[in-house]
């Protein structure tokens, strides 16, 4: 199979004119989160029929033809592949073989797990051709007129089902692919939150916490089943055990099909006495202290991931994640700007003029500076590598910049006057002589 971008088809050497219809023409799928509801309509196909299922046009040729290219589309060309060999499987084949053969090759070739550039395709075509040999129907046409006689009659191969939606209701436990949820009942556990208090320093440097949350464990009286003990489940009269309940509805442009969590079972496949510990959900809420290392130069608003640590899974889904969201108490004296630490130094004018050292506070504590001879009010002073290390780099440290404040005094003494007016008459003495 080739799969190749185009434009203005030039399909004249065979004499076939193929048609082309967008993907937002030919699919609509659509999820409701409270109820684990899948939709979706697929066209089928008759030979003379524009409609085309999921973006693709596929017609018989025996070899590849050479196609032009635009922008946002997509052609498939192909030669007819015998659905019997795509699954490695015989004529004579059972449906139980015929599906062990599609959960083998399925596993392989899924997106989730195989990065090859063509394994999407592979997986698609194995499970096109699984939906063909899985169903009685379809299974009888195509022994006796090939894919040509489910086209002609009306039922187009590879119309109906999402791929991935057929791969995970066959498939019991493998939930976690691409985020896709099993069909067997199982659930990921809820990401637990907790919020945590730092003071200054601490965000700063960092520090080591030990904290204490609740969260949802699984219950050691049932070992998380759900189940009361002792008691037997049975299969589920609603679903059949499937945990699902897909329902098809004919419309004049195909075939509607929803998909939802069996309510009678809640997507489990069984119905059993519920426990009395859990109330049938497998999971109790328990108190669990964590010890949390916090990484210097975090800041209000970051957040930390603990893997495994949020709510526990049911019926054999994964635990969810906790996430710990600091805050951090602003300090009275030093202001943070990013990994820089600002501070505000109030000198005299006497000392901005003769220059002076003065201690400044710093996170790593009380730190001489030297206020330079000249110093001009509102002049900011660096004091290199006292700020806050980057995050995950505690080599590496911002800067404390220190903003010098010159103090005018509003009341001078008699001397203090007689002193600056004659500093003022030198000065303006000098100002003369310079002119000359």
């Amino acid at each position: 199979m080739a799969v190749t971008p185009f434009g203005s088809t030039s399909a004249t050497q065979w004499g076939i004119r193929p048609h082309l219809i967008s993907r937002s023409s030919t699919l609509a799928k659509f999820a409701s989160s409270g109820h684990n509801v899948t939709s979706k309509i697929s066209f089928m196909s008759a030979p003379s029929s524009t409609f085309f299922a999921r973006d693709t046009l596929r017609f018989n040729i025996g070899s590849y033809q050479t196609v032009n290219r635009r922008r946002g589309s997509r052609l498939i060309v192909r030669a007819d592949a015998d659905y019997y060999t795509v699954l490695g499987v015989s004529r004579n084949s059972t449906k139980s073989e015929i599906k062990s053969a599609y959960r083998k090759l399925a596993r392989n070739y899924h997106p989730d797990v195989n990065k090859d550039p063509g394994a999407e395709d592979k997986f698609k075509e194995i499970s096109n051709a699984y939906e063909v040999l899985s169903d009685d129907d379809k299974r009888s046409i195509y022994d006796k007129y090939g894919e040509a006689g489910l086209k002609g009659s009306g039922m187009g191969t590879g119309d109906f089902s999402n791929p991935f939606d057929l791969f995970e209701t066959l498939f019991e436990g493998m939930g976690g692919m691409g985020g896709r949820s099993s069909w067997n009942g199982a659930v990921d556990g809820e990401d637990e939150y907790y919020s945590l208090v730092l003071n200054f320093k601490e965000a700063v440097f960092g520090v080591e916490k030990e904290i204490e949350i609740r969260r949802l464990e699984s219950c050691g009286t049932c070992d998380g089943s759900g189940a009361k003990p002792g008691t037997k489940s049975s299969r589920c009269n609603t679903c059949g055990g499937q945990g699902r309940v897909v329902t098809s509805t004919r419309t004049p442009l195909g075939i509607f099909q929803q998909s939802m969590t069996c309510s009678s079972c809640n997507g489990t496949g069984e119905t059993r006495t519920p426990c009395s510990t859990c109330s049938g959900d497998g999971r109790v809420r328990k108190t669990k202290r964590i010890s949390l290392k916090v990484p210097a130069g975090v800041d209000s608003g970051s957040r930390l991931r603990v893997r495994n640590e949020g709510n526990s899974g049911r019926r054999g889904g994964s635990p969810g994640d906790l996430f710990v969201v600091l805050e951090v108490i602003p300090d009275p004296v030093l202001k943070r700007e990013d990994t820089n630490i600002l501070y505000s130094c109030k000198v005299s004018y006497i000392d901005a003029i003769l220059g002076t050292t003065t201690k400044v506070p710093t996170v790593d504590g009380m730190v001489d500076l030297k206020i330079p001879a000249g110093t001009q009010p509102g002049s900011t002073l660096v004091m290199a590598k006292k700020g806050v290390p980057l995050l995950n780099k505690k080599n590496m440290r911002g800067d404390q910049l220190v903003r010098v404040q010159v103090e005018i005094p509003k009341k001078l003494s008699g001397d203090e006057r007689k002193l600056i007016e004659e500093l003022s008459e030198l000065s303006k003495g000098k100002t003369t002589a310079s002119r000359r």
